[in-house]
């Protein structure tokens, strides 16, 4: 992998729904290889509301997040202004009720002071104006946000295949 001078911030469902789906332990340990490398580069990070976000529910994922802090950074005051500025405009981004989405502004924020790109699992909400998504809010604040697959093609990520149960 070239050096990257990027950084990227990550979106709770990057982990959750690759972890239980696209890049599971079990099919892509390589991938989490990658992600743990990248983070102790500093290429990658999260904010901690992430972290707490995953460890609502404890599995194997809260389990390796909590094996690596470097993964996440802390909440300073750079980043609590851009989350006033976030909630004032797009309030509708957090469901308070549901407690869903609770770190999604954090990651915008923090995208915003630390000039990196979201990395999200949503896309767009177009014509439903139900809930507002991170790209919504991405879009309309001119930050840079892409999928976790456009993510793993920009930063170079490349997956291989083998049998392990068939010779």
């Amino acid at each position: 992998m070239d050096t990257i001078s990027k950084k990227y911030c990550l979106d709770s469902g990057v982990f959750i729904e690759g972890w239980n789906r696209y890049y599971s332990m079990d099919l892509c340990p390589e991938y989490w290889d990658v992600l743990d490398d990248l983070a102790k580069k500093n290429i990658i990070f999260a904010p901690i509301e992430v972290k707490r976000e995953i460890n609502k529910t404890e599995d194997d994922l809260s389990k390796w997040i909590n094996e690596r802090p470097y993964f996440f950074k802390d909440i300073n005051i750079p980043v609590q202004n851009y989350l006033r500025d976030i909630m004032a405009s797009h309030g509708r981004l957090v469901d308070s009720i549901k407690q869903r989405s609770i770190a999604d502004p954090w990651v915008i924020a923090f995208a915003i002071a630390e000039n990196a790109i979201v990395v999200t699992k949503e896309y767009p909400s177009g014509l439903d104006t139900r809930r507002i998504k991170i790209p919504d809010v991405c879009i309309a604040l001119n930050v840079p946000w892409m999928s976790d697959f456009e993510f793993a093609k920009e930063v170079g990520i490349k997956f291989s295949a083998s049998l392990s149960k068939i010779s």
